[in-house]
């Protein structure tokens, strides 16, 4: 089987490689003040088609977890594709995603467990969005029962590394 050759979109995400610190603001609910939390993440190569993110920081409520993200294009699928996973829920989360037409945001979309806690599932978004070589944002959001996306997490990654 021949290794397939990567695209353009592949080409995209390997300007996320590197070591990154980050600050996160995260809104727990409207009768919350925001919640501050900052961590450092690693994004590496797996070959030419593939990037891994390993993920190291505060939650809000203090705690330390660890994330991982798996992100890809799927020419077959026409969508960029891969997982999150975290130390602190048992839920793994898929993606499916596009980028916009300027090549500056990549939103995510997803599927996971409800704030409501009545055990139903929502639609979530990541949305990841280039500032510079050494800047970027992500933002996290659901889709609420009016139909509106709710902004719950905004992060800015600040680049510490050269690209791996």
């Amino acid at each position: 089987m021949e290794t397939p050759q990567p695209l353009e979109q592949h080409h995209w995400l390997l300007q996320l490689l590197g070591d990154w610190t980050y600050a996160h603001e995260c809104h727990m609910g409207p009768d919350q003040p925001p919640m501050q939390c900052a961590g450092q993440q690693t994004t590496r190569a797996l070959g030419q088609l593939w990037i891994l993110t390993e993920i190291t920081g505060s939650m809000p409520d203090g705690n330390e977890a660890r994330s991982v993200i798996t992100l890809g294009y799927d020419p077959a699928q026409e969508c960029f594709v891969g997982t999150f996973v975290s130390s602190c829920m048992t839920h793994m989360w898929p993606y499916r995603g596009t980028l916009d037409a300027a090549r500056k945001v990549l939103t995510l979309d997803s599927e996971g467990p409800s704030f409501s806690g009545d055990g139903t599932m929502a639609k979530y978004q990541d949305i990841i969005e280039i500032i510079d070589r050494d800047h970027h944002t992500m933002t996290s959001q659901f889709l609420g029962p009016d139909g509106q996306w709710v902004r719950f997490m905004h992060g800015t990654y600040q680049r510490t590394g050269a690209a791996k």
